[in-house]
């Protein structure tokens, strides 16, 4: 590698460091998986690269989701040494969730990104007036609903998150709050719920990438390696920081810090919808381009 290379090279690992912590602190703070974060730099830092335009969005959900592996797992482990991961629901979850995230993976395929998008900004929204607006009069019922529909729901999560390339902590959260859950214990939960979906979603995206022409040297699949490589330290370490947060945290502080981060990602998201010109032709006009 040239200086100059270098010199080009340094200010990408700059970023995936400085990422990597934010996506370890929120994590471990929030139960999320930092895919709000993690997508939009990859997708960005891929262009940087000159990575062709059809390989720069899969590629940056499939790293996305393998980076939300470990830092879910740190993040899981830390909440269940404070006995506030809900074992039982993620038992129940387990399968359900999964095959959501396969069913999810195959939708992406054939489905517009703008449907998920909105999806998910109508999510972040209204979980966020919940938090925010201290959640008076925001419950479904006091007390989880039966065994089929508690299945239904973790097939959602697995479903909507496996589209977007997040760990599902957003989703997760707003229906267990719904029904009268503790928020630091749906955090907790939510923690778990990341491990179940990104380790099917990140293999699927390494099985639809395998062989494809035009993928960089260190990719397997659609998952960078030496992206996850930059990125996975600083995760780890700042996961920590931020379990102690959410365990340190008064209630109405940890809800409205999550409200907040949940309107910061809705606005992340709009900006694109907004940024991408071609969305409304293409839903007027089907099969045409403008």
């Amino acid at each position: 590698m040239s200086y100059a290379d270098l010199m080009a090279f340094l200010p990408m690992v700059g970023t995936l460091i400085v990422a990597g912590a934010a996506i370890g602190l929120l994590a471990g703070l929030f139960g999320i998986g930092g895919g709000a974060i993690s997508v939009p730099v990859f997708y960005e830092l891929f262009g940087l690269l000159g990575y062709m335009d059809d390989l720069r969005m899969p590629m940056a959900v499939g790293t996305s989701l393998a980076v939300i592996i470990p830092t879910s797992l740190n993040s899981a482990r830390g909440h269940f040494k404070r006995g506030t991961v809900d074992m039982a629901l993620l038992r129940l979850w387990a399968v359900p969730v999964i095959l959501g995230v396969l069913a999810g993976a195959e939708i992406a395929r054939h489905a517009d990104k703008i449907v998920f998008q909105l999806v998910f900004v109508a999510v972040a929204l209204i979980n966020a007036a919940k938090l925010l607006l201290g959640g008076a009069g925001w419950r479904l019922r006091d007390g989880l609903p039966g065994k089929g529909v508690m299945r239904g729901y973790g097939a959602v999560i697995g479903l909507a998150s496996a589209l977007m390339g997040i760990g599902g902590g957003a989703i997760t959260n707003l229906l267990l709050t719904l029904h009268g859950y503790d928020i630091r214990r749906a955090i907790s939960t939510a923690a778990g719920v990341g491990v179940l979906i990104a380790l099917p979603g990140a293999l699927g995206y390494v099985y639809a990438g395998w062989g494809k022409p035009g993928l960089p040297a260190d990719a397997l699949g659609y998952v960078s390696l030496l992206t996850f490589a930059l990125t996975v330290p600083t995760t780890l370490l700042t996961t920590r920081l931020g379990v102690r947060l959410a365990h340190s945290w008064s209630r109405r502080k940890l809800e409205t810090g999550f409200g907040i981060f949940l309107l910061l990602t809705a606005g992340r998201f709009i900006w694109d919808i907004l940024g991408d010109k071609g969305w409304l032709w293409r839903w007027l006009r089907p099969g045409l381009r403008p």
